[in-house]
C-alpha cells in the first residue's frame, strides 16, 4: 500500500512538470509586447467569460491542484498516524504505519517542491512576458 502512495506522489509532480514544462518552453525567445488582438487574450469578454489574462489563471489552476495535492499528502500522515495509534502494540503493523507516515512526508516535500519550482516558472513567464500576477 505504501508503494501506491509513494507513485501517487510522483505521478502528481510529473504532471506538474508536464503542466509546467511546456509553459516554461513556450515563454523563451519572446521579447515582443504581445498584442491582445492577436493573441486571443481579450476573447474571454467577448463569450461572457472571464476576461482575466490566461496565464493568471493557468496560475490559479496550478495552486488549487497543488494546496488539494498537499492536503491528500497531510491526511496520509494522518492516516498513517491513526493507524500506529490503534496498532496495539503488534510490530507488523507498526512497521505498516512508519511506511504511510514516510512515504506522506516524502509525497509531502515533493509537492512543496513542484508548487515551487511551478510557482516560479509561471511568475517569471508572466513577468516575462509583460503581465502581472
Amino acid at each position: 500500500m505504501t508503494k501506491k502512495h509513494l507513485y501517487a506522489g510522483l505521478a502528481s509532480a510529473a504532471t506538474m512538470a508536464a503542466v509546467a514544462l511546456p509553459m516554461a518552453v513556450g515563454a523563451q525567445g519572446t521579447t515582443a509586447p504581445l498584442d491582445v488582438n492577436a493573441t486571443g487574450i481579450g476573447y474571454g469578454a467577448y463569450t461572457g467569460l472571464s476576461g482575466q489574462d490566461l496565464r493568471i489563471t493557468i496560475a490559479n489552476i496550478i495552486r488549487t491542484a497543488m494546496g488539494l495535492l498537499g492536503i491528500i499528502a497531510v491526511l496520509i500522515i494522518l492516516y498513517g498516524g491513526f493507524k500506529w495509534m490503534t496498532a496495539a502494540g503488534s510490530e507488523d503493523k507498526v512497521g505498516e504505519a512508519k511506511k504511510i507516515i514516510t512515504a506522506g512526508i516524502i509525497g509531502l516535500i515533493i509537492i512543496i517542491s513542484a508548487y515551487a519550482i511551478a510557482s516560479f516558472v509561471v511568475s517569471n513567464l508572466v513577468t516575462a512576458t509583460g503581465g502581472s500576477l
